[in-house]
């Protein structure tokens, strides 16, 4: 876990280090939250990572995401030793990470309040696999302070993640994958 950790800190380190290349302001946060939530007719399905550790450059709009997946946390326990051993191997796919772009970041005022809105795109890995996403974001400016809200779908059998029959009727094949982050500014 401790490695882990480190590990983690020491990517978000790196990313920070390819910002500070630009000229613009870097943004950051590490209690960034993302939600997950699959819906079938038998079960709804949902859990919280409080601890994302993210950051986005201002002036070139490029943004990153790490996540440990052992910190996802489910309304029962039996459900998160699950998601963690059977799903996601967390033991050796401890994260998850997207890096990509705020494609019209010119447009989001990091310095005026307001709400502006950007397509987002880029490479989202999940268990060693990755794939291309995209999505429309939210960026709520209030106070030096840049919110940033996001919702895509993913079908967990892109990621490799298996779903035994014996609960195939549980979960869902389009899983809701929610991104609320309070951004600022890292002097």
């Amino acid at each position: 876990m401790k490695k882990t950790t480190i590990l983690t800190f020491a990517i978000l380190g790196l990313m920070l280090g390819a910002f500070k290349n630009h000229s613009g302001g870097i943004y950051k946060t590490n209690t960034g939250n993302i939600n997950f939530f699959s819906h079938t007719s038998i079960e709804d399905i949902t859990a919280d990572n409080h601890k994302v550790k993210t950051a986005f450059d201002a002036t070139s709009g490029k943004i990153q995401f790490s996540a440990l997946i052992k910190d996802f946390e489910f309304p029962k326990a039996l459900m998160q030793e699950h998601f963690n051993e059977n799903y996601m191997e967390s033991t050796t796919f401890p994260k998850s990470t997207f890096s990509g772009t705020i494609e019209n970041m010119a447009a989001v005022k990091t310095t005026v309040d307001g709400i502006y809105t950007s397509k987002v795109s880029g490479k989202l890995t999940i268990k060693d696999v990755t794939k291309d996403v995209a999505t429309i974001g939210t960026f709520t400016v209030k106070s030096g302070v840049v919110n940033t809200k996001a919702t895509f779908t993913i079908n967990p059998e892109d990621y490799n993640i298996k779903i035994p029959k014996t609960v195939s009727g549980k979960i869902s094949r389009e899983i809701k994958i929610t991104v609320d982050a309070d951004y600022r500014h890292a002097h």
